[in-house]
C-alpha cells in the first residue's frame, strides 16, 4: 500500500482545525443542552480532555508526524468497519448530549467524589491511548495495514493485543459520570460491544495482511484485559 504524506505546515493547520472543531462541537453539545455555562463538570471534562490532547498533539507533531497524519484519517475501507462506525455514532451522540439535559433538569444527583473519580479514570484512559502512540507509529484511526508495518509487542502490547481499545473503553464509559449524569451511562455502555465487534474484525484483517501477527497472537493471549479476555 502506498501512503501519501502532507507537509508539516499543512498537517499543523489540519490538526489545529480539527482540535478547534472538536472543542467547539463538544462545548456546544454540553452547554446548549444544559442551557447554561454554569456547568462545572463540563468545564472539568473539557480541561482533562483538551489540555492533554494539545500537548500530545504537539509531541506527535515534533516526534512522529506520520502517526499524527494517520490519526487524521477517518474514511474506513472495510465494510464491517463502516457499519460499526455508523452504528456507534448514535450511541456516541446520546452519551454526550444527555448529560447537558440531565444537568438542566436535575435528573441525576452524582456525588462530587464520583465525578472526580470518573474524571481521573477518563484521564487514565487517555494516557493509556498516549502510551500506545509512543509504542506504535502505525496506530491509525482507520483499520488498515500500512506499507512496512511490523508487529509491536512492547509496552502495552506486551500485556494485551489491543491496548488502545482498552483505553478508549475506559475513557468513553466513564465520561457520563465525569459529566455528572447517571442516565447517560445507558447509551455509553453499548460502546463496549461496538468496540469489541470492531476489534474482532480488526484481528481478522491483521491476520490476513500483517506478517507475524499470528505468532504474536499466540504469544499475547489476551485482547483487552490481562487474565480475562
Amino acid at each position: 500500500m502506498t501512503e501519501t504524506h502532507i507537509s508539516k505546515s499543512k498537517l499543523t493547520r489540519l490538526v489545529l482545525s480539527r482540535y478547534l472543531m472538536a472543542f467547539i462541537a463538544l462545548s456546544a453539545m454540553f452547554f446548549l443542552t444544559a442551557g447554561t455555562f454554569a456547568y462545572w463538570e463540563a468545564w472539568l471534562y473539557l480541561a482533562i480532555l483538551f489540555i492533554p490532547m494539545f500537548f500530545v498533539g504537539t509531541w506527535l507533531l515534533k516526534n512522529d508526524p506520520e502517526l499524527l497524519e494517520r490519526r487524521m484519517r477517518f474514511r474506513e475501507k472495510e465494510t464491517t468497519q463502516k457499519r460499526v462506525i455508523n452504528f456507534s455514532l448514535l450511541w456516541f451522540l446520546l452519551a454526550f448530549l444527555l448529560p447537558g439535559f440531565d444537568h438542566r433538569f436535575g435528573w441525576s444527583d452524582v456525588p462530587v467524589w464520583v465525578v472526580l473519580a470518573a474524571a481521573l479514570l477518563v484521564l487514565l484512559g487517555y494516557f493509556m491511548v498516549f502510551w500506545v502512540f509512543r509504542e506504535n507509529s502505525y496506530a491509525s484511526r482507520v483499520i488498515e495495514v500500512a506499507q512496512g508495518q511490523q508487529v509491536i509487542d512492547t509496552g502495552p502490547y506486551a500485556f494485551v493485543r489491543h491496548p488502545m481499545y482498552a483505553g478508549s473503553i475506559v475513557l468513553y464509559v466513564f465520561s457520563p459520570l465525569a459529566l455528572g449524569s447517571w442516565w447517560a451511562m445507558i447509551p455509553a455502555l453499548p460502546i463496549i460491544p461496538v468496540l469489541i465487534v470492531r476489534l474482532l474484525n480488526e484481528e481478522e484483517i491483521l491476520l490476513r495482511d500483517l506478517p507475524g501477527y499470528a505468532a504474536y497472537r499466540q504469544k499475547v493471549r489476551f485482547r483487552l484485559l490481562p487474565g480475562v479476555w
